[in-house]
């Protein structure tokens, strides 16, 4: 039996080096991370801790803490405020009432910056009360590279994030099976309308069957934003990409390699575990 273990140390080796011999991925974001949502692991990363506009992918905080309030059955009325807010909207009028739930599917599917104003407004008291709230949440989650000035993600110079500390918003979101829901849902009707919201994630309606949820995000400053978050078996991944003309692929890309990757570790932890069994039986020998 001893004889044979040099060909099965090298066996093994010649196998390790063709799992890790992966070319690093070619993305077009400037900034971009893999993480596995169970453990935390990081999978891949570029340049993923460097400060940067994060524009609407601020939403996910402000959907978090939204949901976590208790006060989604809660009705809120829309402000001259809310209705001037610049950018993607869901049309709200001055006076008109809807509840945080309805608020929080069109804050996430149609990226409504007047939705995201009533929800601060509601549930902080003020729009300055609410960022307060969602700082001190970006510090409880560990995002140490991360400051938040409003709750939509319309530019502001003291307002950034990381890839990475994105990652861990979106890791601890999806923890929440409200926000789950929310985030991965097609399209939503709410009450005070007669049409249905799409969700403007394109990667979970119609691009990539894997995906279980997400965010969109575009500013000047910013460019193109986006996390999401993909499942194949029972391993779930969260990608997040800053300042990506090409994010969907981008995601994808991510996405099918580190499936690929965390199975090819999988396998190798086996296959280790038995050639440590077959070591202690030659030695034995």
């Amino acid at each position: 039996m001893c004889r044979f273990i040099p060909l099965l140390v090298v066996a093994f080796s010649f196998y390790s080096s063709i799992v890790y011999a992966h070319l690093p991925l070619n993305l077009s974001a400037e900034h971009a991370i893999l993480m596995e949502r169970e453990t935390g692991d990081i999978i891949f990363e570029k340049h993923a801790h460097e400060k940067k506009p994060i524009a609407s992918i601020t939403k996910i905080m402000t959907a978090i803490i939204a949901i976590e309030s208790g006060k989604m059955n809660e009705i809120a009325r829309a402000s001259r405020r809310a209705i001037h807010t610049e950018g993607s909207s869901i049309y709200l009028e001055q006076g008109e009432k809807m509840t945080i739930e309805d608020l929080v599917y069109g804050l996430m599917l149609r990226s409504g910056n007047d939705a995201a104003i009533v929800i601060s407004e509601h549930i902080g008291g003020s729009v300055e009360g609410f960022v307060h709230l969602m700082n001190e949440k970006a510090s409880w989650i560990g995002m140490t590279n991360t400051h938040f000035e409003n709750p939509h993600g319309l530019h502001s110079d003291n307002h950034y994030s990381t890839a990475y500390d994105m990652a861990l918003l979106m890791r601890y979101a999806m923890g929440n099976e409200t926000f789950r829901i929310v985030s991965g849902m097609d399209t939503y009707r709410a009450q005070t309308r007669t049409y249905p919201w799409y969700n403007k994630n394109k990667l979970l309606t119609s691009l990539y069957e894997k995906c279980t949820g997400g965010k969109t995000g575009f500013t000047k400053k910013a460019g193109r934003t986006l996390v999401t978050s993909a499942k194949e078996k029972d391993m779930e991944l969260i990608a997040v990409t800053l300042n990506a003309p090409d994010d969907w692929n981008d995601h994808i890309s991510m996405y099918e390699w580190g499936f690929k990757h965390k199975h090819d570790d999988t396998f190798l932890n086996h296959a280790m575990n038995i050639f440590k069994q077959i070591i202690k039986v030659g030695k034995r020998w």
